[in-house]
């Protein structure tokens, strides 16, 4: 299960920041991410959303887990975590008004998956083509692995039960390798990716059912490094 935890630590009239400065306007956060280690994680995205007007703020974090950004003051704001390809709500935290300049300190803790799978990845009916309808889910973990300078992933194909075993880790090996040379060709290295199917050894459903067998029906991304 994905977790963060925001803990706002202080607020008050003195700037940290030598890039960013808070305003009468604008309130100034200096974010830290690491994991429940307290180790520093690099290239998070941390999104403040502004609950009324729904104004969207991004930060992302350094190779030491830190960075700035400046913030309206007197709004509250969702926080939300870039989950891979989806974005979490988690907490909300509150700016106050009034008058003077407002800095403080947001300390997010995370535990991120090593593996989860990717929503949306179709493939034509017993066939390793990419339907089109796969192609925005498949655009977001370009993005984020060019981000993400430094992760290394393998995307590994599951089918379910129906057919035999060899057409099926055939058939799962094909897919993957079509996921990779996707990212391959919108821009992500090949030394990043690497495809690997696993048939149908690895369920997570019962493909006695028709539920079943379409959720052992995936494709998954598994974290090697980051």
């Amino acid at each position: 299960m994905k977790k963060i935890i925001p803990v706002l630590l202080f607020l008050s009239a003195t700037a940290f920041s030598q890039d960013k400065k808070p305003t009468d306007k604008e309130a100034l956060l200096k974010v830290t991410v690491t994991d429940f280690n307290s180790v520093p994680r690099k290239s998070e995205i941390i999104i403040f959303e502004n609950l009324k007007t729904k104004e969207s703020f991004t930060g992302i974090s350094g190779n030491d887990g830190k960075f700035s950004i400046l913030i309206p003051k007197g709004c509250k704001y969702n926080i939300k975590f870039k989950s891979y390809i989806d974005e979490i709500d988690y907490n909300t935290i509150e700016i106050p008004s009034g008058e003077g300049q407002i800095t403080s300190n947001l300390f997010i803790k995370i535990e991120p998956p090593k593996t989860f799978t990717l929503r949306n990845v179709l493939f034509d009916f017993g066939k390793a083509t990419l339907k089109k309808e796969s192609f925005k889910t498949l655009n977001d973990l370009v993005e984020l692995m060019k981000i993400k300078t430094t992760m290394v992933i393998e995307i590994a194909g599951h089918t379910d039960n129906v057919g035999g075993a060899e057409s099926n880790m055939k058939l799962s090996q094909e897919r993957a390798n079509s996921v990779r040379d996707y990212l391959i060709k919108n821009g992500v290295p090949a030394t990043r990716v690497t495809a690997k199917g696993y048939g149908d050894t690895q369920p997570v459903d019962d493909n006695a059912t028709d539920e079943g067998r379409q959720k052992n029906r995936r494709t998954e991304v598994k974290i090697l490094s980051e």
